[in-house]
């Protein structure tokens, strides 16, 4: 029996763990925010829904856009924090020193 319930909560695990990737990948898809973007967008035209109702749904929906490409780019470029400058001065004018005065 013991073998069993140990089958059944690895299975219900399992399954579990599997819808939770499927929500997670649903949430961060810009393509299907931007499809729910023009539904909401068509739902307005056909006057199913009103100026506030659009702006709040389209405010929401792209405040999650924002938060998916900040967190897909962020992770890319290593957190978007500068971490330092290098920076290099050629002078134009020959023999002469960068710090020094420069001829007119």
């Amino acid at each position: 029996m013991i073998i069993l319930d140990t089958l059944v909560i690895g299975g219900l695990r399992f399954v579990l763990r599997r819808i939770a990737e499927a929500v997670d990948a649903q949430l961060d898809d810009v393509e299907a925010i931007r499809e729910s973007l023009l539904a909401a967008q068509m739902r307005l035209e056909l006057g199913e829904m009103t100026e506030a109702e659009f702006a709040a749904v389209e405010r929401e929906l792209l405040a999650r856009m924002r938060e998916i490409r900040e967190r897909t780019t962020g992770a890319a470029s290593g957190g978007g924090r500068v971490i330092g400058i290098d920076v290099s001065v050629a002078d134009d004018v020959a023999g002469q020193s960068p710090d020094g005065p420069r001829g007119r």
